[in-house]
């Protein structure tokens, strides 16, 4: 399947929209001056295009990160859910499972990398 570099950068610019709404929301909770919330929109919006290319290359070369991230998307929405719903997660025991998580993803990495050098 061959899709165009024109649809890519389509896509990337209608994603970096959407997730600029967040931007949105916490500018105009936190600022009082459209200037502002102008900013915020334009920084993250330079932040989220400059990233992309790195971050796409890194979860394609490590498809089981994309895994990781989507199951931390996961477990974020669902203690929103829980909160939601007046079931409270501590936050101690999602940062500790997101934490451990890195770190054994991380040392997974370096094993694979370790086992695929030539010695």
């Amino acid at each position: 399947m061959s899709v165009s570099f024109a649809a890519i950068i389509g896509q990337i610019i209608v994603l970096d929209l959407v997730f600029s709404i967040d931007s949105v929301v916490t500018a105009v909770g936190m600022a009082e001056h459209l200037w502002v919330m102008i900013v915020a929109v334009v920084l993250a919006m330079v932040v989220m295009l400059s990233a992309a290319g790195p971050i796409s290359g890194f979860i394609n070369a490590h498809p089981t990160a994309k895994m990781l991230a989507l199951s931390f998307l996961l477990l974020v929405g669902m203690a929103l859910i829980a909160d939601g719903l007046h079931f409270h997660v501590p936050r101690g025991y999602l940062y500790a499972a997101v934490g451990f998580s890195i770190i054994v993803e991380a040392l997974n990495m370096l094993a694979k990398r370790k086992k695929t050098v030539p010695v």
